[in-house]
């Protein structure tokens, strides 16, 4: 019989090579289902938790490793933007915010 696995389990190195760690706000936060054209719900509870709104734009995010795609994450495309000049910006020498 097999144990049945935790979020932390999910998470954690040994199962899932995307450098997605206990302690760093991994968590299984809902089961999705994808229906026939390839459509997915999010949860209510975690669009309120995530200040998801209709007209929000979310970039899908995925890590590859060996070729396939390990692991999807959704960021709104406001906090996209933020993430990318905080880590290109001193690439190209920019200072300050």
């Amino acid at each position: 019989m097999q144990k049945k696995k935790t979020g932390d389990d999910i998470c954690s190195p040994e199962n899932l090579e995307c450098d997605c760690k206990p302690g760093t706000g991994c968590k299984v936060e809902a089961i999705l289902n994808v229906d026939e054209r390839g459509q997915m719900v999010l949860p209510k509870e975690i669009r309120e938790k995530a200040a998801i709104r209709t007209g929000d734009k979310l970039a899908l995010i995925s890590w590859e490793r060996e070729g396939s795609v390990c692991c999807l994450a959704l960021i709104k495309v406001e906090n996209l933007n933020h993430m990318v000049k905080d880590v290109l910006g001193p690439l190209m020498g920019e200072t300050g915010n």
